[in-house]
């Protein structure tokens, strides 16, 4: 069995748009938010239940769901992610954080 090929978040949010664009589209920011809320409710009840398969499938629902929503906001996320994360931490600049572990960076 061959692996499947890598999927950038580029490829993600593309096949989103192409799988549920026009439906996103018309759900719109405030709706598709919603929906993202209730993902990562049962990404959370996922979390505390420890059940590796079911926290696997949350955490792929939670990812789609944020792409769908960036989609609808006309958002890149690999442009995002590049964009604040690219030249490492935004606390401290290091790639290696060394923000304090109390500090959000």
């Amino acid at each position: 069995m061959t692996e499947p090929a890598p999927l950038s978040l580029r490829d993600l949010q593309s096949l989103i748009r192409q799988m549920y664009g026009a439906k996103d589209e018309a759900r719109g920011v405030e709706g598709t938010f919603m929906w993202l809320m209730e993902e990562v409710g049962e990404l959370s009840a996922a979390l505390r239940e420890g059940d590796h398969q079911a926290l696997t499938l949350e955490f792929a629902d939670v990812l789609a769901w944020l792409a769908t929503i960036a989609n609808v906001a006309g958002v890149d996320l690999e442009a995002a992610v590049r964009q604040k994360y690219g030249s490492g931490c935004p606390g401290c600049g290091q790639f290696l954080c060394r923000c304090d572990i109390s500090a959000k960076p």
